[in-house]
């Protein structure tokens, strides 16, 4: 689905007909496949390919359950399972934690800076040294071309890259997703040399203060899966809400 930025009654109208085809479940399954968080389960997707989505239709998407890669934008639809629930972080009343406030102390010195995503080749040298340390594969494909058509690719919602730098030195980078309603995580990489500082933990904590300062009310982790270790991280900022049944509801 392709949409000219300025005809916004054309994109109003896109958006009607397509919320009506998601909800009258009329998305194309993807195969059943072993589930990459849980073992022993399937798992399965609904989804669909756009080139073009207004910010607020990707922020409606969301709230039903969706998320972005790249131009697919999927929902998970597993046949015996729902453990997997967005989640996302009211901004006016998120509290950091007494550990949370240790790790921002740590890091007085980095400074986050937004623009428009363009792949650098500081960048791209940080991806490949973040992949090798973090998600070993010899068969992983870490090009250039792979990462920009993957995180980098433009006009598909409106996405912003928030570089990390300590002085002149690129140490974390972000990719995500904002509209009037939500910023939203998509990726996130750093340089596994400055382990200690645990910057992961520190671009949350810094994009909720973003987002709190564009005066967007909430900061979206993507899914959260109960009983998954790799993913037990996104609970451990709070207070916040998942979305089950189509309601968000303070968890």
């Amino acid at each position: 689905m392709t949409r000219g930025a300025d005809d916004s009654d054309e994109n109003e109208l896109d958006e009607r007909r397509l919320f009506a085809w998601i909800d009258a479940g009329r998305l194309p399954q993807a195969p059943l496949r072993p589930c990459n968080y849980l073992p022993g389960r399937e798992a399965r997707e609904r989804a669909f390919l756009a080139e073009r989505l207004a910010p607020s239709t990707y922020h409606g998407l969301m709230d039903r359950g969706f998320r972005r890669s790249g131009q697919i934008f999927y929902a998970m639809d597993c046949p015996s399972c729902a453990l997997c629930v967005p989640l996302r972080v009211p901004v006016a009343t998120f509290q950091p934690s007494k550990s949370q406030r240790r790790v921002l102390r740590r890091n007085p010195d980095v400074v986050l800076t937004a623009q428009k995503p363009a792949v650098t080749d500081e960048a791209h040298a940080l991806y490949q040294k973040y992949l090798r340390h973090q998600h070993p594969d010899p068969d992983r494909d870490d090009s250039r071309e792979t990462l920009e058509n993957w995180l980098y690719a433009r006009d598909i919602v409106d996405t912003y890259e928030l570089r990390y730098c300590i002085g002149d030195r690129l140490v974390a980078v972000s990719i995500v997703d904002v509209c009037a309603q939500s910023v939203s995580a998509v990726y996130h990489f750093f340089d596994p040399d400055e382990a200690d500082r645990s910057l992961g933990v520190f671009s949350v904590l810094a994009e909720i203060q973003w987002a709190a300062q564009l005066g967007v009310p909430h900061y979206y982790l993507g899914f959260w899966i109960e009983g998954c270790a790799t993913m037990h991280y996104k609970a451990n900022y709070g207070p916040h809400e998942v979305l089950r049944d189509g309601i968000w509801r303070a968890r």
